[in-house]
C-alpha cells in the first residue's frame, strides 16, 4: 500500500478502535460494576446478548490494534527501523491480548445462564460455579492493564518517531508523545496499587484527544514525506 493509503487506513482505525473500545466498556459496565460474583452472574445472565456482544467488539478491537500495528509500522519504518519494529510487536501484542480474554468471557457466561436457570444447579452446585466464577473474574488478574501497557509503550514510540521525522504537526506529535508517556507511567503505578480513582480515568483524556485528533488529519492530509535533515 502506498503512504497516503496507510495513513488513511490507519486514521479510520483509529476512530473504529476508539468507539468499540467506548461501546464494549459501556456495555461491559451494565454487569461488571455490581459487587459480587453471583451478582455479577446474575447480571449477566440477563445481559446475555450484551456480553455476546462485547465478544465481537473484542475480536474487532483485536483486529483494530493488528492494523494499527502494521499502518504506523509502514509510516515510520524509514525514520528508524528498530524501533518502528519494537512499536509494532507492541500493538501486535496489545491485539493478541484483546483476543486472550474470549475464553474466559464465554465460559463466564455458560456459567452465568446455567446458575440461572430455575432447578438447574443444587445449592453445593451453585456454590461451585460463584467459586470457578471469582476465579474466571479474576483470572484477568489486574484486568485490561497489561494490554493497556503495550498499548502505551506501542504509542510512545511511534509518536516519537513521528516527532523525529517531523511527517506530522509538531505540535500534534508533542502531544502524543506526552499523552503516551504519561500512560507509560500511570499504567504501572496503577498496576501496584499506587495510582487509584478517578485519576486512572483522567490520565486517558490527553491520549483520546492525541489519537481523535490525529485520526481526522491522517484522514484529511494523508501522510506528509519526512523531512530533510
Amino acid at each position: 500500500m502506498t503512504r497516503t493509503t496507510n495513513a488513511r487506513l490507519a486514521g479510520f482505525t483509529f476512530l473504529f478502535y476508539i468507539a468499540v473500545g467506548l461501546t464494549s466498556m459501556a456495555l461491559a459496565n451494565r454487569w461488571m460494576s455490581a459487587e459480587g460474583t453471583a451478582t455479577k452472574l446474575a447480571r449477566m445472565a440477563e445481559h446475555a446478548a450484551d456480553v455476546r456482544a462485547t465478544v465481537v467488539l473484542a475480536v474487532l478491537a483485536g483486529l483494530s490494534a493488528l492494523v494499527l500495528a502494521v499502518t504506523l509500522h509502514a509510516l515510520t519504518r524509514d525514520e528508524d527501523a528498530d524501533l518502528a519494529m519494537l512499536a509494532l510487536t507492541c500493538r501486535v501484542g496489545e491485539g493478541v491480548l484483546c483476543f486472550s480474554g474470549i475464553p474466559e468471557t464465554l465460559e463466564l457466561l455458560r456459567l452465568a445462564t446455567s446458575s440461572a436457570t430455575p432447578g438447574a444447579l443444587d445449592s453445593g452446585a451453585v456454590g461451585a460455579v460463584n467459586v470457578l466464577g471469582g476465579f474466571l473474574l479474576g483470572a484477568g488478574g489486574f484486568g485490561p492493564l497489561p494490554t493497556s501497557i503495550l498499548f502505551a509503550v506501542g504509542s510512545t514510540l511511534f509518536c516519537y518517531l513521528f516527532l523525529r521525522a517531523r511527517t506530522i504537526p509538531t505540535a500534534l506529535a508533542w502531544l502524543g508523545v506526552i499523552a503516551s508517556v504519561l500512560l507509560v507511567v500511570a499504567l504501572p503505578a496503577q498496576l501496584a496499587g499506587v495510582l487509584k480513582g478517578p485519576l486512572t480515568t483522567y490520565v486517558w483524556m490527553p491520549g483520546l484527544l492525541f489519537e481523535v485528533a490525529f485520526a481526522l488529519w491522517l484522514m484529511v492530509k494523508g501522510f506528509a514525506a519526512r523531512a530533510a535533515r
